[in-house]
């Protein structure tokens, strides 16, 4: 995932140069181009998209659209992978910056997943067992989730798809975000000591950190992954937040602790979090405990309610953050003068089991 630096002709201009060539190139383009941006954009960047949302919703329009030659997500790496699966095979799906990737994703390598399963099928029967990958993964990821029986989820449908998993099988195999796997499991009543592993892919042993009796006995195979940007968010600064605004409701995403989750009010994916909020009576209070773009543009929305986030550092994330204007001008402007850059392109024999996972999470909804 190269990114070739930017030359002068774009890092120099001033940002009311830049919003001038891009509305240029975009009307230029007209029908030929969408643009999907993920709810964790700056506004500069929000303000180009023809479609925003959290990832499911992004999945789901990346494939609603042929007449859509050239579809330019605005995300990260894995989201842009996803789009190419979805869409035919004559759009060209483009991420403005390729280094912009996911480090809940980096998390989980293919080599390392494989490994695990191995070790699993040395103790108990892995046909037993369903992997479920949340979107957040590399399509290799996802090949071997759909060639072994599972699944795709979001935050906003891992509740359904893990539901779906034990109906068919023993136990499920959740990657690469523990906390999200843990949180969905805790809510169907599963307990986080007794039915629930975690399989320490770096542990010095070899074999994750656990025993073969621990693999048998749990129901749901957690992986060490996380979101580093929700790891900031601590049941600290939940009582903080309580004691400073008295009345205040708290939602967190389930990318953060469970400790966290409990100690909050409510809990849910990013369009779950736009919801609750904008429906929200107006003069109610909002910790909100996800990315910064997300909670300042719905306080910029919503002026008649008080919404912050918990995390006083503000942190946005690193990664989303990498899609610069000037980036997105770059690619439009290539693709006016007939050249595409920064294609993303998934190989057909990855591409073929990723899809089936993909197709099993658009449809458990």
């Amino acid at each position: 995932m190269f990114q070739r630096p930017l030359s002068a002709e774009y890092t120099g201009l001033t940002p009311e140069e830049t919003v001038t060539r891009i509305a240029a190139a975009k009307a230029t383009l007209g029908s030929d181009l969408a643009i999907l941006g993920h709810h964790y954009q700056r506004d500069e960047i929000i303000r180009w998209a023809d479609y925003r949302g959290d990832s499911l919703k992004l999945s789901q329009i990346a494939g609603l659209h042929p007449e859509a030659k050239y579809i330019v997500f605005c995300g990260v790496h894995f989201m842009a992978e996803s789009a190419d699966i979805l869409t035919n095979d004559d759009q060209i799906v483009i991420l403005p910056n390729m280094s912009a990737g996911c480090s809940m994703a980096d998390m989980a390598s293919i080599g390392q997943v494989e490994a695990a399963w191995e070790a699993f099928g040395e103790v108990t029967d892995t046909s037993r067992i369903i992997p479920i990958t949340y979107v957040n993964s590399t399509a290799a990821i996802k090949d071997f989730v759909g060639r072994n029986g599972g699944a795709c989820c979001t935050s906003s449908n891992a509740r359904k798809v893990v539901e779906w998993a034990l109906a068919k099988g023993d136990k499920i195999f959740f990657l690469p975000d523990q906390h999200l796997g843990r949180n969905t499991a805790v809510g169907l009543g599963l307990d986080p000591e007794a039915d629930m592993l975690l399989w320490n892919q770096n542990a010095p042993d070899g074999h994750g950190g656990t025993t073969p009796e621990k693999i048998r006995a749990s129901k749901v195979l957690l992986w060490t992954g996380h979101c580093s940007t929700h790891a900031r968010f601590k049941v600290e600064q939940i009582e903080k937040a309580r004691e400073d605004f008295p009345g205040v409701q708290v939602i967190v995403h389930p990318e953060c602790s469970l400790d966290v989750v409990k100690a909050a009010d409510l809990n849910g994916s990013t369009e779950y979090i736009l919801k609750v909020i904008s429906e929200a009576p107006a003069g109610t209070i909002w910790g909100v405990g996800t990315e910064i773009n997300l909670v300042s543009r719905l306080a910029q929305e919503h002026p008649d309610k008080t919404i912050f986030c918990l995390d006083p550092v503000v942190c946005p994330c690193s990664t989303m953050y990498r899609i610069h204007p000037h980036y997105l001008l770059w690619v439009l402007e290539n693709l006016v003068n007939g050249v595409v850059v920064n294609q993303v392109k998934v190989k057909p024999e990855i591409a073929a089991n990723a899809r089936i996972a993909l197709q099993r999470m658009l449809e458990i909804v």
